[in-house]
């Protein structure tokens, strides 16, 4: 009897069955699948690194100024004296201050304005044939920033003048772009002294970009109002007179700062020095001039308070008096000893006090 098929096929001959061999050649055959990890070589080269904030900086003024803390002191308490000198004093020695330091800054700049030419431009709007107009224009903007204007920290685009649109217009969004960034490290240095705070801003001024829109002399008359924020009667904190050095831009933080407290140590000296002389001779002269009537001769001695150079036509501009009358009295100031006449020539001479 032939045997009966079996009805079960054998488990060999199924095809849904894969034995080991076959899943081996099965896996190879899957080219899209990952292949085996391996170690990654250590000579590749390191990515791109996040780059460190831009406040990072404050850190090392304020290690800076913890080195120097002793000299900051010293230089916060002058500047507070002359602070209080300016607020008990006449209005008009603001005014002379600001042209003296403007006119030591245009040195600092490398324009050279001498204040005899700056007080001409700013008075009446004269210049000579070799003066640059530019740098008396730039000279005379510092004058009307340390008298007044806005507050850098609150809007510094105004207070450099950015608001005309016929100069800054192509401009004017790199530049809000660029003084973002110094105005965001400058009020994140909230734990810094206004003094170092300004050391600070004056030296990041040409790193964040803004030194091709101006010059130094808009960095340090920005730094100038921010080491007097605090004051009352100071409007700004003298840092050119009697020399720049303060300025100069070399070396680590440390050394900067001790440098610009040296700076600014000077300058505050020669500034109170200069008041006491003003002082002074006003005191003098009221006594001298008391026999004088007319509104001129004390019109003329607040003016010569007020400005370091008077010539007769900028006096009778000033003050509204006859050009008779400003010369007249301007002879006899000089025939007293109370001013002394400086150009040495027959036209366009200036006189300054005698003190």
């Amino acid at each position: 009897m032939k045997p009966q098929a079996s009805t079960f096929s054998d488990d060999f001959d199924d095809p849904l069955i894969i034995t080991e061999g076959d899943e081996e050649a099965h896996e190879e055959d899957l080219w899209f699948l990952p292949g085996p990890l391996e170690e990654e070589p250590d000579d590749l080269p390191p990515g791109p690194r996040a780059e460190p904030p831009d406040t990072v900086v404050i850190e090392d003024w304020a290690k800076a100024e913890g080195a120097h803390t002793a000299r900051l002191a010293k230089v916060a308490g002058r500047l507070g004296a002359l602070d209080d000198r300016l607020l008990r004093g006449p209005e008009g020695w603001r005014h002379r201050l600001a042209l003296i330091e403007a006119a030591d800054l245009s040195w600092f700049a490398g324009d050279r304005v001498s204040p005899d030419r700056l007080a001409l431009w700013i008075s009446m709007r004269l210049s000579g044939v070799q003066d640059d107009s530019e740098a008396l224009a730039r000279a005379g903007w510092a004058v009307r920033r340390l008298t007044s204007g806005p507050e850098p920290m609150v809007d510094l685009a105004s207070f450099l003048n950015r608001r005309d649109p016929e100069k800054f217009e192509n401009n004017a969004e790199r530049f809000d772009e660029r003084a973002g960034s110094w105005l965001d490290v400058m009020t994140a240095a909230v734990d810094l002294h206004p003094i170092t705070s300004a050391c600070m801003g004056f030296h990041l001024w040409s790193l964040a970009g803004l030194g091709q829109y101006g010059d130094r002399i808009e960095a340090a008359v920005t730094a100038g109002r921010i080491a007097a924020s605090d004051g009352n009667g100071a409007i700004f904190a003298p840092l050119a007179m009697g020399g720049a050095g303060g300025l100069r831009a070399s070396g680590v933080p440390p050394e900067r700062l001790a440098r610009w407290l040296d700076g600014m140590n000077s300058a505050i000296l020669t500034a109170m020095r200069h008041l006491d002389l003003v002082e002074t001779w006003t005191v003098q002269a009221e006594g001298e001039m008391a026999k004088l009537s007319g509104k001129t001769p004390p019109a003329l001695l607040t003016l010569f308070a007020e400005w370091p150079l008077v010539s007769a036509p900028m006096a009778e501009t000033q003050i509204g008096a006859s050009r008779a009358a400003v010369q007249r009295n301007l002879a006899w100031m000089e025939k007293k000893g109370l001013i002394r006449e400086v150009t040495g020539q027959g036209r366009f001479r200036m006189w300054r006090i005698a003190a």
